[in-house]
């Protein structure tokens, strides 16, 4: 998709890495928008070399958040992240480190954090990680 957006929001959740079977890596945070009387937490992800970019950053932290939106079919369900590729802000040092628990856990599903929408192929019948 070649529309790229960005929110500006704090930092209120930080998870650990996750590390799937295939050695494909993920993070996901949470930041507060304000709108109003009813602030809006939104979930992005992080994959890959992009990681690091939240190395250093902290809950409660300022961040600009510029992203793209992805979208996928498993199964007949359909599938949005918000897939994360610059994050500016922080700097409050010792935030969430590399993270990880070091628990292994399922492949995501075929396609999931590609943006072709034209997959021809069928699923396998892996059930959904989440």
């Amino acid at each position: 998709m070649a529309n790229s957006f960005e929110l500006t929001g704090t930092l209120k959740v930080l998870e650990d890495l996750q590390t799937f079977a295939s050695g494909f890596t993920k993070r996901e945070f949470v930041i507060e928008i304000p709108d109003g009387k009813y602030p809006q937490m939104v979930k992005f992800e992080v994959v890959r070399d992009k990681i690091s970019q939240l190395d250093q950053v902290s809950i409660g932290d300022e961040l600009k958040v510029t992203f793209d939106v992805r979208g996928n079919e498993y199964k007949g369900r359909y599938y949005v992240n918000l897939n994360a590729w610059k994050i500016e802000g922080g700097g409050g040092g010792g935030g969430g480190g590399g993270g990880g628990n070091g628990d292994s856990q399922e492949d995501p599903p075929p396609g999931a954090f590609d943006n072709s929408f034209d997959n021809e192929s069928e699923p396998t019948d892996d059930d959904i990680p989440f």
